[in-house]
């Protein structure tokens, strides 16, 4: 690249400078650089003050052209040279340039910088709703007036435009998270949400809170998923319309429970048979020989009265397995 510069400089400055901005922000967004070094680089580059102002995410963030950060109220100039974060969004980046108009190297600037600032702010604008439990529950909330909560979105950071997702965390606390492949999902037991338009997400958080039932601790004594995501489940999620949560479990969870006391690893080793294609497949999850898993199956059938290695016996071990989360308090 530094190369390319160099030949690029000898026939045209500007072009050879428009590399070294490409190259330079290419670095940052690799190291993955916070916005107020972006727009630091910005205004380095450029040689004048740089100004980042997202309403929408409470983000503001000015830079002297000397890398010192001074944020100072009064709106931007209409003739500073300036870029949108989203294609028909207002102008959200600003190179506070007066002396002359906007040249190509300004245009690189401005274009590199702002892509790497939306790929912070897709990364890390996730985690707001965690910290406003208020503002969530009133997004969730149906009952309350579409522009109260499309104001309660904006205010943990979500876009109004893009899909987001409701979670339920096993501690019960809702959480909300842009639908990106980035966003960061809370430890533990969680449902997640089909991803939604922000006016759909109390329709979301009733999927993610069923999601929730057919999570485990991922335990020996619980075995099982610790994520699941509500539209992967499909018909299966009938099922938490037939068990009730605290009642009395159907009679193969009862076996199930019953078989589990006597044999500590029965759990875990009929989740393995249940999860997978094969039995072959199943030995090698629960880290035994597959003879061994032949024995201890044939035991675990003794115990539950019913086989588990027909099909029907798979599907019915799945189900009584899957009916044992739902049965949960």
């Amino acid at each position: 690249m530094k190369e390319l510069a160099g030949r690029l400089t000898a026939l045209d400055p500007d072009a050879g400078a428009a590399v070294q901005v490409i190259a330079y922000f290419d670095r940052l967004a690799e190291s993955r650089a916070g916005l107020e070094a972006l727009v630091r680089g910005a205004a380095v580059l450029a040689g004048v003050p740089a100004r980042l102002v997202d309403a929408e995410r409470r983000v503001q963030v000015r830079v002297e052209a000397e890398g010192t950060r001074r944020d100072l109220g009064g709106p931007p100039d209409p003739g500073w040279p300036s870029v949108a974060l989203t294609p028909d969004g207002p102008p959200a980046l600003w190179l506070e340039r007066t002396e002359a108009g906007p040249s190509v190297v300004d245009a690189v600037i401005l274009e590199r910088a702002a892509g790497a600032v939306r790929l912070v702010l897709d990364r890390t604008r996730g985690r707001a709703p965690a910290d406003d439990p208020a503002l969530v529950e009133t997004v969730l909330d149906a009952t309350a007036p579409d522009q109260a909560r499309l104001h309660a979105a904006r205010g943990l950071g979500l876009d109004p435009a893009a899909p987001a997702r409701a979670l339920a965390p096993g501690d019960g606390r809702p959480r909300i998270v842009p639908a990106h492949p980035d966003a960061a999902l809370p430890a533990g037991r969680l449902g997640v949400g089909p991803a939604v338009p922000v006016l759909d997400l109390p329709r979301s958080w009733t999927a993610a809170r069923t999601a929730l039932r057919f999570t485990a601790d991922g335990t020996a004594q619980d075995p099982g998923q610790r994520v699941v995501y509500a539209d992967e489940l499909g018909g299966v999620a009938l099922l938490a319309d037939l068990v009730a949560p605290g009642a009395e479990p159907p009679p193969d969870v009862r076996d199930l429970d019953a078989a589990a006391a006597s044999a500590p690893w029965l759990l875990p080793t009929l989740h393995a048979v249940a999860s997978t294609a094969s039995l072959r497949a199943a030995a090698a999850e629960a880290n035994v020989h597959h003879s061994t898993l032949q024995d201890r199956l044939t035991h675990a059938e003794h115990l539950l009265g019913w086989p588990v290695r027909t099909p029907q016996g798979r599907i019915r071990l799945h189900l009584a397995l899957t009916m044992r989360h739902l049965a949960r308090p």
